[in-house]
């Protein structure tokens, strides 16, 4: 089994999903007592969101960069960057280490193209939504048409994520704003959804409403499983 590497903290709400999932993943898979083998590096995610907000990408970068070189010294097969948003620095990590990164754009973006679905609306942090570093390659990589919220949408969305979410906070009024916006989407041609930050999953669910969802968090960890198990070896060659 290869050692799936972590790169988590951003939030830990959502960093706890992924090492449940694919723990549970693991387990359902090999029987027994069988576990991943992980190593987990989580920082503290109030210094990442004070460098997104002074839009100092450059210092994220190298500390995300720091982070994943941490990983593959103690021995991680592959990385994971347990956020949508810093994906933006993808190509920065990626190049400072000489192990896999497997991208979640990438993972979401071939799981929505494989279900025939071709415009999603993505719902995530106002990083995600406003610059392009994930619509692009969602439309370039994958032929998708991906739609975001109009921007008093993209505010509340945003603001419960980091107001809310981030925090351990669920709320129902939260969840009925978020089904008010898809309702919104869909009525506009939207016919998916993708929950585009990790820690949208706690707030949302597919039983909520009537369109395909993908859960970002949730690709993403199982993604890293079929690595760790020897399921594919080339995990960008997803993005096909």
């Amino acid at each position: 089994m290869r050692t799936i590497g972590l790169m988590g903290g951003m939030s830990w709400e959502s960093t706890a999903v992924y090492y449940r999932r694919i723990n549970e993943n693991v387990r359902d898979q090999l029987g027994g007592l069988h576990s991943a083998e992980v190593i987990l590096h989580s920082v503290n995610f109030e210094s990442i969101v004070a460098l997104q907000q002074a839009g100092d990408w450059d210092r994220a970068g190298a500390r995300l960069a720091q982070v994943a070189r941490h990983l593959e010294a103690a021995g991680a097969d592959c990385v994971l960057i347990c956020t949508n948003t810093m994906h933006k620095l993808a190509d920065i990590v990626q190049e400072a280490i000489s192990i896999p990164l497997l991208h979640i754009t990438d993972m979401t973006g071939a799981a929505v193209k494989t279900a025939g679905c071709r415009r999603p609306l993505l719902l995530a942090t106002r990083y995600t939504m406003e610059q392009d570093f994930y619509l692009s390659r969602m439309r370039e990589a994958h032929g998708l048409e991906p739609m975001v919220p109009h921007e008093a949408d993209r505010i509340a969305v945003h603001d419960i994520i980091f107001g809310e979410l981030c925090r351990g906070v669920v709320q129902h009024s939260s969840r009925q704003r978020y089904l008010e916006v898809i309702a919104t989407a869909k009525a506009a041609g939207a016919d998916s959804v993708i929950l585009g930050c990790t820690e949208i999953g706690l707030l949302l669910d597919a039983d909520h409403f009537d369109l395909p969802a993908f859960d970002s968090t949730l690709i993403h960890a199982d993604a890293a499983v079929a690595f760790a198990l020897g399921k594919y070896d080339h995990p960008q060659s997803r993005a096909a």
